[in-house]
């Protein structure tokens, strides 16, 4: 049944002959690096077009993104990499699912990424839904309710600690959150981790300037 996802390709576990056969701190210092380019308007020139033929056969990306679904975070474009470097996955409020994870347990186990990342962003909307339904018994409608259900602990846990701003602080929690859970997730991701064949770590991006914070 993987056969036609997995031609071209190569497990995890043969990492050292990939593209991507680099540690999780290595990729992550690549993410970063990048994203003090964008956020410092200084991208890398690149031509779009020269490696089309070759991605076509494969890819190698070097993170697995999940990131929220918000139409002003672009991680290829924040993190300043190229077709084929990142792995994304996005949703309101950059929440785990069954869906999300069998794709994170894709790009882990039979793309080789050796970095999962968690990216959330200032003034998320989906977390201000939280906030108001548990605040303000706000009603949502449709499938809404099913999505800031995953984000209500977080919230919770934001009201705990009593920050002073709560939006910012339920943005960051909501982040810690889907990273733990991520962490002792099974059968894969969590394996992966705990056999320190990968990382898997959190950030937010700040909308005004671009930065991406490390959680």
């Amino acid at each position: 049944m993987l056969a036609p996802w997995t031609a071209g390709l190569a497990f995890a576990d043969k990492a050292g002959e990939l593209p991507n056969a680099i540690k999780p701190e290595a990729a992550l210092k690549r993410l970063m690096e990048g994203n003090m380019r964008y956020a410092a308007n200084t991208p890398n020139q690149r031509d779009f077009s020269a490696g089309r033929a070759a991605l076509a056969k494969s890819q190698y990306p070097i993170a697995a993104i999940l990131s929220c679904a918000d139409s002003r975070v672009s991680p290829e474009l924040a993190f300043d990499q190229n077709p084929g470097d990142l792995f994304v996955m996005r949703v309101a409020g950059n929440v785990m699912s069954p869906n999300l994870l069998a794709s994170l347990e894709y790009g882990v186990k039979i793309l080789g990424t050796p970095l999962v990342m968690v990216l959330g962003h200032t003034n998320c909307g989906a977390v201000s839904a939280a906030i108001s339904v548990l605040e303000d018994n706000a009603v949502l409608p449709g499938h809404l309710p099913g999505l800031i259900s995953s984000i209500k602990p977080a919230v919770a846990a934001a009201q705990k600690s009593g920050a002073d701003n709560l939006l910012n602080n339920a943005i960051i929690e909501n982040v810690r959150l889907q990273v733990e859970e991520l962490k002792k997730s099974s059968p894969i991701v969590g394996e992966f981790y705990a056999g320190k064949k990968i990382d898997i770590v959190g950030g937010v991006y700040d909308l005004r300037t671009g930065k991406i914070a490390l959680i």
